[in-house]
């Protein structure tokens, strides 16, 4: 049976455009999508625009997708990672 530790998301490898990767915790990257999302990036996947506010909508993107668009031709990608063995 596979320990419950292997699905904690406390981590995130942030690859954004033009920057050094970033290790950031789940706050810190929830924070970084309701930024993003609150100062506009162009048009949403229809999923996340069925939700009302930013928050809700940086939370369903923090559970539910590894990538968010930028601008044509660049993404905001995130990856959860395991810091200790």
């Amino acid at each position: 049976m596979a320990s419950s530790l292997l699905y904690d998301e406390d981590y995130f490898v942030v690859l954004e455009p033009n920057q050094a990767e970033q290790i950031v915790t789940a706050a810190e990257l929830l924070a970084k999508l309701t930024s993003l999302l609150t100062n506009g990036i162009g048009d949403l996947p229809s999923d996340v625009q069925r939700f009302a506010t930013v928050d809700e909508q940086a939370k369903y993107l923090l559970a539910t997708s590894c990538e968010l668009p930028l601008a044509p031709g660049q993404v905001l990608q995130w990856y959860a990672v395991r810091l200790e063995k």
